[in-house]
């Protein structure tokens, strides 16, 4: 079952390839040997009550919410772009991509910096939940439903009570989920 990990910790490779992992947490020491392809290590994030989870591969850095600069007939999930000591980020909203409407961004929020696609890009988040280290075994495939037609999320796992959905980042920040049509009747409803 899925391990709640509440900050990264060292890894090292013994001979036979397992990864072996120690953690502490106050005076107790847990530590687990599995190999390291059955476990996958996920960031878990909020959108709203919704939980989304990624890699920790992929994460170059966390920042707090910082204002961007909009681009020009930009896809409605591109929120802007900012400068990131010296490297121009785009800034994906996921609650435009998932159909949640624009976040308004606050202090509170944060950018997830990842490296997708030999590329660097930026996902505005409601906050980062954790880390946890979940058997590849308990991944599960996302139901075929027509309204994730662009394929966001390449899988779910049940975390004690919350199901996380496993982003397809390339998805994301392809063309962010969303038709802008149905964005645009959704905007003129409201």
């Amino acid at each position: 079952s899925p391990r709640r990990v509440q900050r990264p910790f060292p890894r090292s490779r013994t001979e036979n390839g397992w990864m072996t992992m120690t953690l502490q947490l106050g005076e107790k020491h847990f530590s687990s040997a599995q190999p390291e392809s059955t476990v996958r290590r996920i960031v878990t994030f909020k959108v709203g009550d919704r939980t989304f989870g990624i890699d920790v591969g992929m994460v170059r850095e966390i920042k707090g919410w910082q204002t961007t600069t909009p681009l020009p007939h930009a896809a409605p999930h591109v929120r802007g772009v900012l400068n990131l000591r010296g490297v121009i980020l785009a800034v994906y909203d996921l609650r435009t991509s998932i159909g949640l409407g624009q976040t308004e961004a606050t202090a509170t929020h944060v950018i997830v910096v990842v490296d997708i696609e030999d590329k660097v890009a930026g996902l505005l988040v409601d906050s980062v939940s954790d880390i946890v280290d979940v058997p590849v075994s308990a991944v599960r495939p996302a139901p075929d439903l027509e309204r994730d037609e662009h394929g966001l999320i390449e899988g779910l796992v049940l975390l004690d009570t919350d199901i996380v959905a496993l982003l397809d980042l390339g998805a994301v920040i392809r063309d962010g989920g969303v038709d802008p049509a149905t964005m645009a009747k959704t905007a003129r409803a409201n």
